[in-house]
């Protein structure tokens, strides 16, 4: 993909700005550190910056997102049904009810 498509997710490190690549060691750091969340699978994990948003972000080879909750590292959901996206205490109770049936039905 050439740089003047519009690209909404990178991991080119060259398009991360001095802001992002902070985020960036912040993110190695607290896995380094914390370690991945427990629900997020460690498998093909990279560092990607949404262009949009400004997010910068881990991601596996499930599509998981991992991000920075203050100064803890946590899983991110989308609830698929609505939309809805956030760290699980930001959830609607509905979401969140819908997030906890998808985990324990992959047990």
């Amino acid at each position: 993909m050439t740089h003047n498509q519009q690209e909404i997710v990178t991991k080119d490190f060259s398009r991360f700005g001095h802001r992002e690549r902070e985020l960036a060691e912040e993110l190695l750091k607290a896995w380094r550190v914390q370690g991945l969340p427990d629900e997020f699978y460690n498998e093909e994990v990279e560092i990607f910056l949404n262009m949009h948003s400004g997010y910068v972000f881990l991601s596996n080879c499930e599509y998981q997102v991992a991000m920075m909750n203050d100064d803890k590292l946590e899983i991110f959901y989308t609830d698929f049904e609505t939309g809805e996206e956030g760290f699980f205490e930001d959830l609607s109770k509905e979401a969140q009810s819908r997030i906890n049936n998808n985990i324990t039905e992959g047990e």
